[in-house]
């Protein structure tokens, strides 16, 4: 059938793709600097292939990071934010530190590769999730105003990433890592106590 081969071949080159972008976010996960040839390996393909879809490593390293942020925003979409603030901090934290052991990595490899720009525009939905929370929570007086939002959003996105390395290194347990985690962010977040009237 004339035309049958072009959906095909479109097809066979999606898989191919996916393959590829999956074994890039693995490798590169445990290691930021693997280079093409292992990724390649990891995939299953030859390096032709690999630069037939990505003609940089710096192509393939974004679309590894962009596709692990879109599964990682899919899951924490699922997270419920309603109710107390703290709560719903508590429960975000418990899902996303996971989440940002792999993407603190292929960060480390994007920062090498990428203008800076780029990179944080690619973090951009996890922040705005993060900033909208903490920005109700100053709102109902239960997270602390004295310090830059933006800063604060940082500092979230600095002890998750502390967190995930500690964990990888072994110095911090898997099994108590999000209560470390979810203990050190409220307890930086909390609203200081209200000082009583002289």
């Amino acid at each position: 059938m004339p035309g049958a081969a072009g959906p095909r071949r479109r097809a066979d080159a999606e898989r191919s793709i996916a393959r590829i972008v999956a074994a890039a976010r693995e490798t590169l996960s445990r290691d930021p600097n693997t280079g093409i040839d292992d990724i390649a390996k990891a995939a299953g393909v030859g390096r032709m292939t690999l630069y037939g879809h990505f003609r940089t490593r710096a192509d393939l390293v974004e679309a590894a990071l962009a596709d692990a942020l879109r599964a990682g925003d899919e899951a924490l979409s699922a997270v419920d934010l309603t109710g107390d603030p703290r709560n719903a901090l508590s429960r975000l934290l418990e899902s996303s530190w996971t989440l940002v052991a792999e993407s603190a990595a292929l960060s480390t490899a994007a920062q090498d590769v990428l203008p800076a720009g780029r990179v944080r525009e690619l973090h951009a939905a996890p922040a705005q999730r993060m900033e909208e929370l903490i920005r109700r929570g100053q709102d109902e007086g239960v997270f602390r105003t004295d310090l830059p939002l933006t800063w604060l959003v940082n500092v979230v996105h600095y002890v998750l990433q502390g967190a995930a390395e500690e964990n990888r290194t072994g110095r911090l347990k898997t099994k108590e890592t999000a209560r470390v985690v979810t203990a050190t962010v409220q307890s930086i977040l909390a609203a200081p106590p209200a000082r009583a009237a002289l």
